[in-house]
């Protein structure tokens, strides 16, 4: 048999209907929500600052350690 509750305020609230004999003896295996990606956290704030650089992809070496810039042929 399996049953799904809902743990509020540290006490396990049974459904409605559903009833155990005294000192039964139940296994307990928590649903844990899926954490989220960051991507999926952020979502809302993705593409929404502009830094005004083009070319922040293919020079991101010059800009974080200040390597000399690359050149488009």
């Amino acid at each position: 048999m399996s049953i799904t509750a809902t743990v509020i305020n540290d006490t396990i609230k049974l459904p409605e209907g559903v009833h155990l004999a005294d000192a039964t003896e139940v296994l307990i295996l928590p649903r844990l929500k899926q954490r989220q990606t960051f991507a999926e956290r952020y979502k809302d704030l993705i593409g929404s600052i502009d830094t005004g650089l083009g070319d922040l992809a293919e020079n991101h070496d010059h800009y974080l350690y200040g390597a000399p810039k690359k050149t488009r042929p």
